[in-house]
């Protein structure tokens, strides 16, 4: 049954003629690799900038730019307000509680791996944290889906996959640690060279942008590593597909302080305790990257008359970009509407939003706070092994699209 084409969120995805390997750098800002290429550290991607050979660029992150919604932008072809996921996290008022955004139950889409799956293709998707493999694998029929974080324990009835660390040749990493990130890509070639599957998907984790500046020693040592794997991959004769989920800023002052709006303690203060629930969609698992400090947060008020002040309140607060209605945020950012709150507050370049000081760990920050999920991190890279063919001139591209210029808007062999 192989060969059939796929039509997802009102997009036509041809079978892939030729296998299409699509990366996922978390966290990576265009200056890590523009510095990188700069430093003489990325040989391969500086070869592509400059010949025709292939395209790099930028694209835009969907809204907020963190990553379980961008990851599922991806996986999906489309913006949350198709898929459903708009945060790591959220507030579901149906159950009236706040839960993770990583149960495939809360999609609203179909991805890309299942329906490919379900026309004969085979998928393969290897993560870097565990808590996206549920929700990339969903619906996924007889393909490859495990996360490096927890590679040791794949099997073929939960994976598609068994001896993970042989087939891959590295020792199980750590999951704060670049090893993660290299597993995830090692794992890519090696499955790309003994599977040859017709769709693979590799999403990595932004332990060292959040913790290492474009440029820093560090940051050009990933990068490197990144050039090495992406070069392996493209001697496999593979469309490949670099993006991000979103860009990493400074957000701290010129003390490494962290430039934290304490969200909720201002709305208590305002409006009394319990009028207000401000919840951070950047929250997960793995609070040493971040604190659970985003630049995004969305702000539930049961009582209408709240609004109002809480919405004066924010926007006069230093630190705070914008404060949007709930319709005007769905629109602006095409997200589902039921699942953000009465209020959306974006934060400055420079600062994080919190909910109240002791609500937050920062005792594990060793470097000055990095983080993202404003409007300031969306710019990402975009960048193929094959030119660009037949691209609307007006088309905006955005880090969702992948897929469907690999398969439909790139040239059919390498130039």
């Amino acid at each position: 049954m192989g060969g059939e084409p796929v039509t997802l969120a009102g997009r036509e995805y041809p079978f892939p003629e030729t296998p299409v390997v699509a990366v996922c750098v978390d966290g990576s800002e265009p200056a890590y690799h523009e510095r990188a290429i700069a430093a003489g550290r990325m040989p391969y991607l500086e070869r592509l900038a400059g010949s025709e050979a292939g395209s790099v660029g930028t694209a835009t992150s969907a809204m907020p730019s963190f990553t379980n919604p961008n990851n599922i932008s991806i996986a999906t072809g489309a913006p949350p307000a198709v898929h459903g996921i708009c945060g790591n996290y959220f507030y579901d008022a149906e159950r009236g509680e706040e839960v993770m955004m990583n149960s495939p139950e809360l999609l609203r889409s179909p991805t890309l791996f299942a329906a490919f799956s379900r026309v004969g293709a085979r998928v393969a998707v290897v993560t870097a944290k565990d808590k996206l493999r549920r929700l990339l694998g969903a619906g996924l029929r007889d393909g490859v889906c495990f996360s490096a974080e927890h590679a040791s324990r794949a099997s073929l009835a939960e994976n598609g996959v068994e001896r993970v660390l042989d087939l891959v040749g590295l020792p199980q990493p750590e999951v704060y640690s670049a090893d993660l990130s290299e597993f995830v890509l090692a794992a890519g070639v090696r499955l790309m060279e003994r599977d040859r599957p017709d769709l693979v998907y590799l999403s990595l984790t932004d332990y060292i942008q959040h913790k290492h500046a474009p440029g820093s020693p560090v940051a050009n040592d990933f990068y490197a590593m990144l050039d090495g794997y992406l070069q392996e991959l493209d001697a496999l004769g593979v469309v490949l597909v670099v993006t991000g989920d979103h860009g990493m800023n400074r957000k701290s002052d010129a003390e490494g302080r962290p430039n934290v709006v304490y969200a909720q303690r201002l709305l208590d203060e305002a409006l009394g305790e319990g009028r207000s629930r401000v919840v951070l969609p950047i929250t997960d698992p793995y609070t040493v990257h971040h604190g659970a400090l985003g630049s995004f947060a969305t702000i539930h008020l049961p009582e209408p008359g709240d609004v109002a002040a809480a919405r004066s309140v924010l926007a006069s607060t230093p630190g705070v970009a914008e404060v949007l209605g709930r319709a005007e945020a769905a629109a602006a950012f095409e997200l589902p509407p039921d699942r953000i709150g009465e209020l959306v507050a974006l934060a400055e370049r420079d600062t994080v939003i919190g909910t109240a000081e002791d609500r937050h760990d920062l005792s594990q920050l060793r470097e000055p706070l990095r983080s993202h999920g404003g409007r300031t991190e969306q710019r990402v890279p975009l960048i193929l092994n094959r030119p660009m063919t037949r691209l609307p001139p007006t088309h905006e591209p955005r880090n969702y699209d992948a897929y469907w210029l690999a398969l439909n808007h790139v040239a059919r062999s390498p130039a």
